[in-house]
């Protein structure tokens, strides 16, 4: 889908800060707004030249940016012979297609720049078809024959590839008609993934989904706890397709441990809807652990991005469905600052202070999940016959065995457990009541 090489595109990058989101905003200062938009650039290599924030008071309806603003950039992009302008927000097919006129280079926005980064990223099946729908129903409104002025640039399908094809021979209804293929492939495609995750629940194993902020530390703490070789990169999206893996707890549970894409301020709507079946086993997860990147400046207004997403997809912290906080890279803060993390992470049960690095304070993290998932049994009664001292001692290995009465023929064992191995338990043929029955 994205064939071009993007190493050599000269890019620009111009972050609009409104003067009223200065003041009042998110609480993102203005430099880590504009290192996070040069590393959205980094993760697909390209070149920037130059990079800047920009300040207005209300956007231009025209060009978004002001007209000064427009102006200068253009004897800039001339001088330097810049291929790529990146503005990070959100602009109308209009604004765009203005800019692009101003500048004579090729403009894509955040959205846009996100989308080409998982186009790159996308390794399964599924993953490709998720990324060309949304990078489709996105396309969509942007199709205009006014392009041509930019047929010097690469032919491709991807944004950054130039008008080629796609963009200016291709007209809406035939786009219409691949989204409507895409969406009917997407539907095939994640019906197995249904399937796969009913045999998931037949065995069944408890799931817990590492969330978190683009660059958090998932993946790193998830080969830390599961000894795999993900992809762990310090760049933005490095994980995109979910893996996910078997983890022993200290209990002797068994559950998958599931590694997820990272979430980033103002996802593109296009993605959360197009990506929903991907977090599916966010919304599906038993314990959610939130990898916080816990030196990172802005490490609390990332948490309410993640938390916003979250809430989009239909998973808010509760009482019931507690998030676990995992406050990663610990081992890049001074003494002083590390003791601080780590005594205020133990006064909380649902929070722990660790390095994904080094693994110090992942034994607290998985016996913080295990607690869990223990607070989530339910008391059964069970009539096992003495002979079946397999079972006898499965209880006791996997259970919290109350109570135990045996006769002449069976012993009665009041035991919690939970959901998946009183499903485990059922499969074997056993006889067992609920306590509140």
């Amino acid at each position: 889908m994205h064939t071009t090489s993007k190493a050599a595109t000269t890019t620009v990058i111009v972050h609009p800060r409104l003067k009223k989101r200065v003041a009042e905003e998110d609480g993102y200062g203005e430099r880590s707004r504009l290192e996070e938009a040069r590393g959205l650039a980094a993760a697909i290599s390209l070149n920037v030249l130059h990079a800047e924030a920009v300040n207005i008071a209300k956007p231009n309806p025209a060009t978004f940016l002001g007209e000064g603003t427009v102006e200068r950039l253009a004897d800039f992009i001339k001088e330097n012979v810049v291929e790529l302008v990146v503005v990070d927000g959100h602009l109308s097919p209009g604004q765009q297609r203005n800019l692009e006129k101003a500048w004579n280079a090729k403009v894509i926005d955040r959205t846009g720049l996100i989308l080409e980064i998982f186009g790159e990223r996308a390794r399964t099946r599924e993953g490709q078809l998720q990324v060309e729908l949304a990078h489709l129903s996105y396309q969509k409104s942007r199709l205009v024959r006014s392009w041509t002025h930019l047929e010097r640039q690469r032919g491709g399908f991807g944004f950054l590839g130039g008008p080629g094809e796609t963009q200016i021979e291709i007209d809406r209804r035939l786009i219409g008609e691949r989204i409507v293929r895409l969406k009917k492939e997407l539907e095939t495609v994640t019906r197995t993934r249904g399937l796969h995750r009913e045999a998931r629940r037949r065995i069944p194993y408890p799931i817990v989904a590492l969330v978190g902020y683009t660059n958090a530390g998932k993946s790193t703490l998830f080969n830390t706890l599961t000894s795999s070789d993900v992809v762990a990169m310090d760049q933005l999206f490095a994980t995109l397709d979910p893996t996910m893996r078997q983890l022993k707890l200290p209990s002797g549970r068994t559950v998958i441990l599931s590694d997820t894409v990272g979430f980033v301020s103002d996802l593109p709507h296009e993605l959360v809807a197009a990506f929903r079946a991907t977090l599916e086993e966010v919304l599906e997860a038993d314990v959610i652990v939130h990898v916080r990147d816990i030196p990172h400046p802005e490490s609390e207004a990332q948490k309410r991005d993640v938390e916003d997403v979250l809430k989009q997809l239909g998973v808010e912290a509760d009482a019931n469905n507690p998030v676990i906080e995992a406050l990663n890279k610990i081992d890049l803060l001074d003494t002083d600052e590390q003791r601080a993390v780590i005594s205020a992470a133990a006064r909380g049960p649902d929070q722990v202070a660790l390095s994904a690095l080094t693994g110090k304070g992942t034994d607290r993290l998985l016996d913080i999940v295990d607690h869990e998932l223990g607070r989530r049994r339910k008391a059964l009664h069970v009539t096992v016959p003495l002979e079946d001292g397999e079972t006898i001692a499965w209880l006791y290995r996997r259970g919290e065995v109350l109570k135990r009465n045996d006769n002449d023929t069976a012993a009665r064992i009041s035991v919690l457990l939970d959901a998946a191995d009183t499903a485990r338990l059922e499969k074997r043929g056993i006889t067992l009541q609920r306590a509140a029955e």
